[in-house]
């Protein structure tokens, strides 16, 4: 099993598995602010690292993404460890789209992508968005408005399945961060979007 960090009570009503993304870890600035932040609401989150990531722990040498079997596997093996039945699953970017493609089957709570990769940077026309039209698991996206991975004025246009709830991040970046002349903060970018986060399980 992956090493878990683990924030929050452990009598929380619900968990919040999360996985990092493609290139920081579990516990980069960004994922520690996030997990504080949740666990602050009343919720239990938990880290882990998928293969890749954690042996670049040990080695020190940059490695890219394991193949998305394994990283699937890894995300059953989590949720069959925690139990589905009082658990949310998603993360950042493709730790998000990972439990995605495995949240209808796992037969979890809910899921909770944060900067879902709707598509490659530049490359509009490769969408990551077909099984997101069927999707039967009650989900939340908190999304930057400008994020090249999937942007407010393109996302609308997409075929997205009922259970999808949008929550979009004022002048955010993939990472939820807008630009200093918006007039908004990183900080308050992700605290609105804990807010949103903690509205949705809270609902569940």
């Amino acid at each position: 099993m992956p090493d878990y960090l683990t924030n929050g009570p452990k009598k929380a009503p619900l968990t919040f598995a999360c996985a990092h993304g493609a290139g920081a870890p579990m516990d980069s600035d960004w994922m520690n602010m996030l997990a504080a932040a949740v666990a602050e609401k009343g919720f239990r989150v938990v880290r882990f690292e998928f293969p890749y990531m954690a042996e670049r722990r040990e080695t020190g040498k940059k490695r890219p993404p394991n193949p998305q079997r394994i990283l699937e596997e890894t995300w059953r093996a989590v949720i069959d460890d925690l139990g589905a039945d009082k658990l949310v699953i998603g993360g950042k970017s493709m730790g998000g789209r990972m439990a995605s493609l495995v949240a209808d089957d796992a037969g979890v709570r809910g899921l909770i992508c944060l900067g879902y990769p709707f598509h490659p940077p530049g490359k509009p026309e490769k969408l990551r968005t077909e099984h997101l039209a069927a999707l039967k698991t009650p989900t939340l996206i908190c999304q930057g408005e400008r994020d090249p991975f999937g942007t407010k004025e393109e996302v609308p246009g997409y075929t997205l399945s009922k259970k999808i709830e949008l929550h979009w991040a004022p002048d955010g970046d993939h990472g939820l961060k807008p630009r200093k002349k918006s007039g908004y903060t990183e900080e308050q970018n992700i605290a609105t979007a804990v807010e949103a986060m903690a509205h949705f399980m809270g609902n569940l």
